[in-house]
């Protein structure tokens, strides 16, 4: 499976609103470890790649805690693990391909949306929300991901890391995510998992909330998201107070 846009899905992005301020109130979300819990998956592929190579493949618990800055970075932080040379440009470009391929063909076979999170999308829309994907997935993968868990057709836009020239941390990924929905700027909100998606929003100056079950590899609380949630739920009740006391306070 090639790591290339299909360019045929508006997801992908479409046109901004001619003046941004006109824009919906957004809220962009991370994918991994914040709407699905797809780490089965990533790490049977991240092993299958390993294994081809001849190494050993990692025990879930240890593969963890790779997850959360991307998949590029996983795979090269698993082969140092097991002691692999990081190698030439080209070496770490293919073994990244290898994984890209292995994962497309296997993206949901134990991946599985974590609890709650249908209905508050629904709802979330229902309150006027505008929603939209910012990952650090390949984008092709997170589209075909979304569209079989069954919420694909919720999000105005689906932008992964190869969607621009820059991915998270980078915030230019989240405004350009914000910008391709349509979305107000002034009005976003980031929900993630990880330190990434935390340093993102920051660099951005957009209010951010975290969830408690991902993929963070210190404790996410240490981060000091603007508010932690347990259940996805929460977001429900709370998106619209986050985004106006935050930014209030920021301006």
């Amino acid at each position: 499976m090639s790591d290339q846009l299909s360019g045929s899905d508006h997801r992908h992005g479409g046109s901004a609103a001619a003046n941004p301020s006109d824009g919906q109130p957004i809220i962009v979300f991370d994918l991994d470890g914040t709407l699905a819990d797809t780490a089965p998956d990533l790490i049977a592929a991240l092993n299958a790649t390993l294994e081809a190579d001849g190494l050993p493949p990692l025990v879930m618990d240890r593969a963890k805690r790779f997850l959360g800055s991307g998949t590029r970075a996983m795979v090269e932080r698993a082969f140092r693990e097991v002691g692999a040379d990081d190698g030439s440009r080209d070496v770490q470009d293919k073994r990244f391909q290898r994984f890209l391929d292995l994962y497309g063909q296997n993206l949901k076979r134990e991946t599985q949306l974590y609890p709650g999170v249908v209905n508050t999308l629904d709802n979330l829309r229902v309150q006027g929300w505008m929603l939209a994907v910012c990952t650090n997935k390949a984008t092709d993968h997170a589209i075909r991901l979304l569209d079989l868990l069954g919420i694909g057709d919720r999000f105005a836009a689906i932008c992964g890391f190869d969607s621009f020239p820059y991915h998270k941390p980078d915030p230019r990924h989240l405004t350009l995510t914000i910008a391709q929905a349509g979305g107000n700027p002034k009005r976003a909100l980031m929900v993630g998992d990880s330190r990434t998606d935390i340093a993102t929003a920051r660099a951005a100056s957009l209010p951010v909330v975290a969830t408690s079950f991902g993929y963070s590899d210190v404790p996410v609380a240490n981060l000091t998201p603007d508010r932690l949630i347990h259940d996805f739920q929460e977001l429900i009740d709370i998106a619209d107070a986050v985004t106006d006391s935050i930014l209030h306070y920021r301006d």
